[in-house]
């Protein structure tokens, strides 16, 4: 029988969020996510569960470029939490999931309903690989695999993670990082796992074994932030990164795979939550991510993208502060006004 999921502690709003391990594992000791068959069969079990459409065709949109260069930032949104972040003459790809499933078989598991915004075979060169966790929805070995093979970029992840990618991949170039641990990939680029409230699993018996986290990704002014998976709690996660890395010009945010509520709040947030989320980091902008191409929870497709327009409307967010964005499209993000002024003034020095 599964214990009821403790009460956030509020007083970690002014600490910092910390995570230990014990030679084996690692865990958040303010956060909890409580995971035991029975639950998961009174969810699976509920008949709440919303049908999907067996397959959607994507809306066409144009190539992203091939790099973009100084203080210009662009985000091409390819499905779930796989986006193309380009910036200073960087291609960063996060969480790349290209597979038919999400599931250690390809006859059997959580099945995509739409092609990958950009084919593998037609992304631009790849420098660098931001891998969460690794669930398989997010470390998709067989895509990784290629993507090695064809662009060798260096696969930055939490700790514990390597020894699974280098099983598959002996040839991946992987760095791992502790929460908070920088990694300069060049002078002005600079990229650093942050906290998130989430856990781990790849096979049986090794939850919680590997470190799962968000990322900042600092490249010249521009700042991005990754959220990859992660529930809410009391958002002092947010707050905190926002304290101190800077508020980002670009947050990821992920909005689907949050019902029912009581089975997935500690581990996923909502739209309303993101929308909070939005604001706790202070971003510029913010994209949603983890919605509308695998079903791996009860709500509808299409529910994350209305619920977000609705949690915009009552917390007074504009439109183009927090878009979904199409599959394939890509967002080019404006410069902040702090950013547009120094650049201005320097152009008429």
């Amino acid at each position: 029988m599964c214990h009821k999921m403790p009460e956030h502690d509020k007083s970690y709003h002014q600490t910092d969020l910390n995570v230990t391990y014990d030679g084996e594992r690692y865990k958040v000791p303010a956060h909890n996510v409580v995971n035991c068959t029975s639950d998961f069969w009174k969810w699976q079990t509920s008949g709440e569960r919303q049908s999907w459409p067996n397959w959607v065709e994507n809306d066409a949109h144009p190539a992203p470029t091939q790099r973009v260069n100084g203080d210009q930032l662009s985000a091409t949104w390819i499905g779930h939490a796989t986006v193309l972040v380009q910036t200073g003459g960087v291609n960063i790809l996060t969480d790349p999931f290209f597979s038919l499933r999400a599931s250690p078989f390809q006859f059997a598991g959580p099945k995509r309903v739409r092609d990958p915004g950009i084919a593998l075979k037609d992304l631009p060169s790849i420098d660098l690989i931001l891998l969460s966790h690794n669930h398989y929805d997010h470390m998709d070995l067989p895509a990784l695999r290629r993507l090695v093979r064809l662009h060798d970029p260096v696969i930055l992840t939490p700790n514990g993670n390597a020894r699974i990618v280098n099983r598959w991949i002996r040839k991946a170039r992987v760095v791992e990082l502790g929460w908070h641990d920088p990694f300069r990939y060049a002078p002005d680029v600079l990229v650093t796992p942050t906290p998130a409230l989430h856990w781990s699993k790849r096979t049986f018996g090794d939850r919680n074994k590997a470190l799962w986290s968000a990322f900042m990704i600092e490249a010249g002014e521009r700042k991005v932030y990754f959220g990859a998976d992660t529930g809410f709690g009391t958002g002092a996660h947010f707050a905190q990164t926002r304290d101190r890395y800077g508020a980002p010009d670009l947050a990821l945010l992920p909005i689907g795979a949050y019902e029912p509520r009581w089975f997935m709040k500690a581990q996923h947030i909502n739209p309303d939550e993101a929308v909070q989320a939005h604001k706790l980091l202070g971003a510029g902008a913010s994209m949603a991510i983890h919605h509308a191409t695998i079903q791996l929870t009860d709500e509808a497709i299409d529910a994350p993208a209305k619920s977000l327009e609705v949690a915009k409307l009552e917390h007074g967010i504009r439109d183009i502060e927090f878009r979904a964005i199409g599959v394939g499209e890509t967002w080019e993000v404006p410069l902040p006004a702090t950013v547009r002024r120094r650049v201005d003034g320097l152009a008429r020095a």
